[in-house]
């Protein structure tokens, strides 16, 4: 299978460890100076308002490199967003820390991915990779070396993995601590429930498990909130685009608040930046200053951008 060479150099992983310390501190200083930044594929070159606390991790967002060739059956080939675009990001917004996760166009092909977690390194930057049943445990294990912390389970975008495989591939990745992340249909996430719920590792929903419009009216909603206040699921307020409208996503408001009010200890952030579903980019600083809405508690923003992640992703 296409995973390519993933034989990872602990000296290299030290160096770029290194060199994200000082990314981390160019960011803050940078963000403290207050000028605009114009940021590719993101709309926009303001500052949010909201100032980020230190290591508020940013736990959802792609990168993609013409270096490594798409998967043949990937729907979205999105233009290059790479490692330096992803850093002006930061320096807009201010986050230091952030989750690599492996898009759908490039399949279980996760070359991509180990390479961006190479030029960040390992102290602040983690990986959610794809594979399927037939990746091997050695692979495994040098993803998990890599910065690797759980695997995708995207059908939303047919591809690379299905619904069937997701009870073997979780047995074998719970050994190494890592969970499942689902982007899925609320009428999948009631279909599967069952499932889910017998998962031995953690699950995280991606962009509010798409029930973003209905909230509590949503079947899902519940089945989500469930498994939050089991400690066996998490919850990304991410990708308030793709479901609501813009410029300001209202309607994301009442669901997100909701889910504070359930969980506040099992949310996490995540941009979606380059926002590869998005025909119009929408303005990051705006999604980022939705936490003022969506979490108007300073210290459950504190949670969702730091502390969870921390716990989620292993972070020191």
């Amino acid at each position: 299978m296409p995973h390519g060479d993933l034989r990872t150099r602990r000296s290299v992983l030290g160096l770029m460890s290194g060199l994200a310390v000082s990314h981390t501190l160019e960011a803050q200083e940078n963000t403290r100076s207050g000028e605009s930044v114009k940021v590719p594929w993101s709309a926009g070159t303001e500052r949010p308002k909201l100032k980020a606390p230190l290591h508020a991790t940013d736990c959802h967002h792609h990168i993609y490199d013409a270096r490594f060739p798409p998967d043949p059956k990937a729907v979205l080939k999105p233009a290059p967003a790479t490692v330096p675009d992803y850093r002006l990001l930061q320096k807009r917004i201010g986050t230091t820390r952030n989750v690599i996760v492996q898009p759908s166009t490039y399949g279980v092909d996760n070359r991509c991915l180990v390479d961006s977690l190479r030029q960040f390194g390992t102290k602040n930057t983690r990986g959610v990779a794809v594979v399927n049943t037939s990746v091997t445990d050695a692979e495994l294990k040098e993803l998990d070396a890599a910065g690797v912390r759980g695997i995708r389970f995207n059908l939303q975008q047919a591809g690379a993995t299905s619904i069937d495989m997701l009870a073997t591939l979780a047995k074998r990745i719970t050994p190494l601590g890592w969970h499942v992340q689902m982007n899925v249909s609320p009428e999948q996430i009631v279909a599967a429930q069952s499932a889910i719920n017998a998962l031995p590792c953690p699950v995280v929903f991606d962009h509010f498990g798409h029930t973003t419009v209905r909230g509590r009216e949503d079947p899902a909603f519940s089945v989500i909130v469930k498994l939050l206040r089991a400690n066996k699921g998490w919850l990304k307020l991410s990708g308030a685009y793709i479901d609501t409208k813009g410029p300001t996503y209202p309607e994301s408001v009442p669901t997100a608040q909701a889910y504070v009010k359930e969980a506040p200890d099992r949310l996490v952030w995540g941009s979606d930046w380059p926002h590869p579903t998005a025909d119009e980019k929408p303005d990051d600083a705006v999604l980022f200053d939705l936490l003022l809405q969506w979490a108007p508690d300073e210290t459950e923003r504190h949670h969702i951008l730091v502390e969870n992640p921390a716990k989620l992703y292993g972070f020191a």
